[in-house]
């Protein structure tokens, strides 16, 4: 598949999942096409839909290292997403790599996810959880927290304070992970 054939098959209309299935196969097959993908993403976000996202998340899923050559541009793009369809999925990946560098310790992710890097994802993770988002951005983003509040001193005070703020009126969701989070923030001494 090459990057054209990838264009006109997130844009030929409402992808259901077996298309999702084929196409998340076809990139895992041409890694290549992971930054063209991560491309289409931004395309589609400024359009409101959700193909290029639900796919990438789904490649980032089964093979994380794929990010890596496009690092950059996907912490860069973070804070420019609008759609809630791409936001979402875009979390999730935050959420994965921030358990890979701090829980897997996966050396790959160390070495790729520089201090800045790390800092983007920080500020723009709390930017997620505190303005008006659904709870699947809000509890990806606060378990991103949780981990980046390994690096930099300052998340985990502030993420307990927003948690404790929040959690009343959350959805089930929102309480059951912003607890487990709580939970955890606690027997570390927060």
């Amino acid at each position: 598949m090459t990057a054209q054939q990838l264009h006109r098959q997130l844009n030929t209309g409402r992808i259901n999942k077996p298309d999702v299935d084929r196409l998340v196969a076809r990139v895992l097959a041409s890694p290549e096409l992971v930054g063209p993908l991560f491309k289409e993403v931004d395309i589609h976000d400024k359009e409101d839909n959700f193909a290029a996202s639900w796919i990438f998340d789904h490649v980032m899923r089964k093979k994380l290292e794929l990010i890596v050559p496009i690092l950059n541009d996907f912490i860069k793009g973070l804070d420019r997403m609008q759609s809630e369809s791409s936001i979402r999925p875009m979390a999730h990946i935050c959420q994965l790599l921030t358990q890979a560098y701090y829980k897997a310790k996966h050396p790959l992710f160390i070495n790729a996810l520089s201090l800045a890097y790390l800092e983007k994802m920080a500020t723009v993770c709390f930017d997620w959880l505190i303005e008006e988002h659904k709870v699947a951005t809000k509890v990806f983003a606060m378990t991103s927290l949780f981990y980046l509040g390994e690096t930099f001193d300052w998340i985990r005070p502030e993420l307990k304070s927003v948690l404790e703020q929040h959690l009343p009126q959350g959805s089930a969701g929102f309480q059951n992970r912003g607890i487990k989070i709580l939970n955890k923030l606690k027997k570390l001494g927060y």
